[in-house]
C-alpha cells in the first residue's frame, strides 16, 4: 500500500468506501503525472525531430503541440465514446476519396481492440495513444476542411486561399473529444455544397461496381449504329447494363435497335460526348475507360471541392472550364447559365478567383502580347489587308494613330514591337459587343464573341484564354440588377449606339474560374468531362502521396498548417 493510502487508512478506518476512493484517486494522480510527462516528451520530440508512435509517424507539429501545451500536457482522450467515433470516422474516410491508412487506421483499430479487451496500458503507451489519436483527428479534419493537396504546389496562379484560426481549431477539436462530438465536427468541416454530397454518392456507386468486377470492355472495330447487326453489339449492351444506361431484356442480341440507340445516347450525355447514338471512336474509348479510372476521377474532384466549396458567397459567377459553361448563382439558386468557350489546350484558361466590378459596352480590343507575337504579327506579314479587314488600328503609346504602311513589319517579332494594335468596336470585334471585367494578372475576362456558331460544338476550347459566353445580354441584365435603367431594351439600345461605354456594377460579384472533370447530372448520376488540360493526373498523384502539411503562418495571421 502506498504511503498516502496507509495514512488515509489510519485516519478513516471505518469509512471503507471513502478510503477506497481516496486510494484510487491518489494512485490515479500518480499515473496521470506519468502520462503527462510522457506526452510532454512526445511533444518535445515532435518539435526537435521525427516522432514515431505505434509504428506510424506523427506529423501535426503546430496545432497538436499547442493543444497539449494549453492543457499542461493532460491527456485529451478520456472519453471512450469519442475514441470509438474517431476509429469509425477514419474507417469511413474512403467515402471522401481519402485513404484511411493516412489517419493511423491500423494503430487505432489495434487500440480499440485492446480497449474492448480491457488490456492494461503503461503511462508511456497511454501517452502515445493519446497523441496518435489527436494527430489522426487533426489530419482528418484538416484534410476535409482544406484538402490534402496544396493547390499552390500544382498551380502558381492559385489564389482561392483560406486560413484557419489556430485557437478556434483547438477549441473545436477539444470540445468535440470531450463531448463525443467527433461526427458533428467532421460534418461541420466537410463541404456542405450539394456538389460534394453528390460526388460522395457517385464514389460509393462506382466502388460498388468495382467490387462486382467492373464492366466488360467493348472490342475495337468499325462504328456501330442503329440497324446494324454485329457480334460487338452484345458487348455494348452488357457494358451499358452495368452502369444502368440500359435495362436490356436481350443482353446477347447482336441487333443495334432503337432501344440500344437511346441507351447509347444516355451514355454519351453522361460522358460529355456528341449525342448521336452512334458508337464511334470517342464513344468506344469512353466505354472502355476502366472503372478504377472513373473512381480516381471522382476522388480528384472531391479534393478540388475541398479546396473551394467552403463558405461560398451567396452570390457568385462560376466558370466551369472543363464543362464549357458558366453559371450565375444568387441566394443558393442558379438564376442563369450558358454555354462557354474556353482557352485552347496550349492557351489554358487559368484557375483563380476575382470580382466582376464593371462591364464595357462596345469594347475595343487591344491585342495582348502573346496573341500579338504568335498570331497577329505573322498574319500581318502574310496578308497586307489583315488590319483593314478586321477594323484594327495601330496606336502608339501616346494614343496617336499610326499609318500601318509606314511600318516595316518584317522587323518585329513581338516584344520589340513599339506600338499597340487596337480593334475598334463593332460586330466583328473579338470581344463581341460586351465584356465583363474583373481585375487579374492574366488579362482574362468574360465576353461576347462573334464566333457564335462554335457554341454548337460539344468540345469548346477555342479561345486564347478568355471565356466567351453565350447570351451575354441577359447576363449583363442580371449583373446590373436595375430593371428600370438597365433592362434588355436599354442594353440593346446602348450597344446599337456603337459608343464605347463603361458601366459599373451596383455591387462587385465574385467570379470563380474552376476546373471540374466530374459534375452532378440528372437523377443520381454524375457527368464525366474530358480532362482537356490534363490537370487530373497531378492532383491524383499528390492525393496518393505521403502526407505533407503546408507552410506555417503565425498565430496572429491565423495558420494554414496544423
Amino acid at each position: 500500500m502506498s504511503a498516502p493510502c496507509r495514512k488515509l487508512y489510519g485516519a478513516a478506518r471505518s469509512t471503507t468506501w471513502l478510503l477506497l476512493a481516496a486510494c484510487l484517486l491518489a494512485t490515479q494522480t500518480q499515473a496521470d503525472i506519468g502520462v503527462r510527462d510522457e506526452i510532454r516528451a512526445h511533444v518535445e520530440q515532435l518539435a526537435s525531430g521525427d516522432l514515431i508512435i505505434e509504428g506510424t509517424p506523427v506529423t501535426s507539429t503546430t496545432v497538436l503541440a499547442t493543444l497539449y501545451q494549453q492543457r499542461d500536457f493532460d491527456p485529451l482522450w478520456t472519453n471512450s465514446a469519442a475514441v470509438r467515433q474517431l476509429v469509425a470516422a477514419v474507417q469511413e474516410a474512403e467515402h471522401d476519396g481519402l485513404n484511411p491508412d493516412e489517419y493511423h487506421r491500423a494503430a487505432l483499430e489495434a487500440l480499440q481492440t485492446d480497449m474492448e479487451a480491457g488490456r492494461f496500458y503503461t503511462p508511456e503507451r497511454k501517452a502515445g495513444v493519446d497523441v496518435l489519436l489527436t494527430d489522426s483527428l487533426i489530419r482528418l479534419a484538416y484534410h476535409l476542411l482544406m484538402g490534402k493537396v496544396d493547390p499552390v504546389d500544382l498551380d502558381s496562379n492559385w489564389n482561392v486561399d483560406r486560413t484557419i484560426n489556430g485557437r478556434d481549431a483547438i477549441l473545436a477539436l477539444t470540445g468535440a473529444v470531450n463531448d463525443a462530438g467527433i461526427d458533428r465536427l467532421l460534418d461541420d468541416v466537410r463541404p456542405r455544397e450539394p456538389y460534394y454530397r453528390r460526388l460522395r454518392q457517385a464514389l460509393e456507386h462506382y466502388r460498388a461496381i468495382a467490387a462486382e468486377g467492373g464492366w466488360p470492355s467493348v472490342p475495337e472495330g468499325a462504328t456501330l449504329k442503329r440497324g446494324m447487326s454485329d457480334e460487338r453489339v452484345a458487348a455494348v449492351r452488357r457494358r451499358l447494363a452495368v452502369n444502368r444506361q440500359s435495362d436490356d431484356a436481350a443482353p446477347d442480341s447482336a441487333l443495334f435497335d432503337a432501344e440500344l440507340e437511346k441507351a447509347v445516347q444516355l451514355f454519351q450525355k453522361q460522358h460529355s460526348l456528341q449525342i448521336d447514338g452512334v458508337v464511334g471512336r470517342q464513344t468506344l474509348a469512353a466505354m472502355n475507360v476502366p472503372v478504377q479510372a472513373r473512381i480516381d476521377q471522382i476522388r480528384v474532384n472531391l479534393e478540388r471541392a475541398r479546396w473551394v466549396l467552403h463558405d461560398m458567397p451567396e452570390e457568385y459567377v462560376l466558370v466551369d472550364i472543363a464543362g464549357y459553361n458558366v453559371r450565375y448563382v444568387r441566394d443558393g439558386q442558379s438564376i442563369w447559365q450558358a454555354r462557354a468557350q474556353v482557352g485552347k489546350p496550349y492557351r489554358k484558361t487559368p484557375v483563380f478567383r476575382s470580382k466582376i466590378t464593371y462591364l464595357e459596352i462596345n469594347p475595343t480590343w487591344t491585342v495582348p502580347p502573346t496573341i500579338l507575337r504568335n498570331d497577329v504579327l505573322p498574319a500581318i506579314r502574310r496578308d497586307n489587308n489583315y488590319l483593314k479587314t478586321r477594323n484594327m488600328r495601330v496606336i502608339d503609346y501616346d494614343h496617336n494613330v499610326v499609318d500601318p504602311a509606314t511600318i516595316d513589319w518584317s522587323r518585329y517579332t513581338g516584344p520589340d514591337f513599339p506600338y499597340l494594335l487596337r480593334q475598334e468596336p463593332g460586330p466583328g470585334n473579338a470581344l463581341g459587343r460586351i465584356k465583363f471585367m474583373f481585375p487579374n494578372k492574366h488579362l482574362v475576362y468574360l465576353h461576347d464573341t462573334p464566333s457564335k456558331a462554335l457554341f454548337e460544338q460539344t468540345e469548346r476550347a477555342f479561345s486564347s484564354g478568355c471565356i466567351r459566353v453565350e447570351h451575354p445580354y441577359r447576363f449583363a441584365e442580371l449583373l446590373l440588377d436595375d430593371p428600370q435603367r438597365w433592362n434588355r431594351s436599354a442594353i440593346v439600345q446602348a450597344i446599337d449606339s456603337r459608343q464605347t461605354r463603361t458601366v459599373n456594377l451596383p455591387r462587385p460579384v465574385t467570379v470563380l474560374l474552376l476546373y471540374w472533370t466530374v459534375a452532378p447530372g440528372e437523377a443520381d448520376e454524375v457527368v464525366f468531362k474530358p480532362d482537356i488540360y490534363h490537370r487530373d493526373a497531378p492532383v491524383l498523384a499528390a492525393l496518393d502521396a505521403d502526407v505533407e502539411f503546408r507552410p506555417v503562418f503565425t498565430w496572429a495571421a491565423a495558420e494554414r498548417t496544423p
